[in-house]
């Protein structure tokens, strides 16, 4: 899941208190389950500004509403007409949301209220921990299931470094040594011996190095031109 916090309630309320009728946004996917971009965070930062508005005589309107998600289209479409008619949407879906809802929404501007962490697990209850960076050219068939471009601090694609200490990594004693855990999950699976491999340079250009990426699901695009040709 997509993991954001968010942002400082100051740097919010100097994004919108120029406009006079503002939305809160929330995305009730990824966001929600961190608790910090659903409808129901949406309607308590909503009242927390309207009480800012209130202490500093600013004259704003403020409501709120969620979408389901604010990345596709089916769920923006059927709302897109009630949030033309604001003159600024407070959004706090992740960074992908406010790109979207941008491209969708023509010129009212869609400012981001979350800053968006990570790719991540639920460790437990309120806790979650980055598993993933999106690189493009998955590897975990190589690491027993654990990604050292995420987990290890040095992205080191080729085995610890001379930092590691007892499991831990140098910059703290908090942080795992991504390669410790990838040595004591191989051995457990039997599959050690592929780290003997010498493996190709990483193409790195199948991340976002390269720009911005898309994917075309094949079968998709199949029955659109389908349907087109109907």
């Amino acid at each position: 899941m997509i993991v954001g916090e968010q942002k400082p309630f100051e740097e919010i309320w100097n994004m919108i208190r120029q406009y006079r009728r503002v939305l809160v946004l929330g995305c009730n996917t990824c966001v929600a389950v961190c608790h910090s971009g659903g409808e129901k965070e949406a309607h308590i930062l909503s009242e927390v500004i309207q009480i800012k508005a209130s202490s500093t005589d600013t004259s704003i309107e403020v409501n709120h509403m969620g979408l389901v998600r604010q990345c596709e289209n089916e769920y923006i479409d059927d709302a897109i007409h009630n949030l033309q008619t604001y003159e600024a949407i407070l959004s706090l879906a992740c960074g992908v949301g406010v790109n979207f809802l941008s491209q969708k929404i023509g010129s009212i501007p869609v400012l981001p209220g979350l800053n968006t962490t990570f790719y991540g697990s639920v460790e437990e209850a309120g806790v979650f921990a980055e598993m993933c960076v999106g690189c493009g050219d998955c590897i975990l068939h190589l690491t027993g299931g654990i990604c050292p471009i995420a987990r290890c601090p040095k992205s080191i694609m080729n085995g610890p470094c001379g930092g590691t200490n007892n499991g831990k990594c140098e910059i703290g004693v908090d942080t795992d040594c991504a390669w410790y855990l990838i040595i004591q999950r191989m051995k457990a699976l039997g599959i050690l011996h592929l780290l003997e491999e010498i493996q190709p340079p990483r193409d790195w250009s199948k991340s976002f190095h390269g720009g911005p990426r898309r994917m075309f699901v094949s079968h998709v695009m199949l029955n659109k031109r389908e349907d087109a040709n109907k």
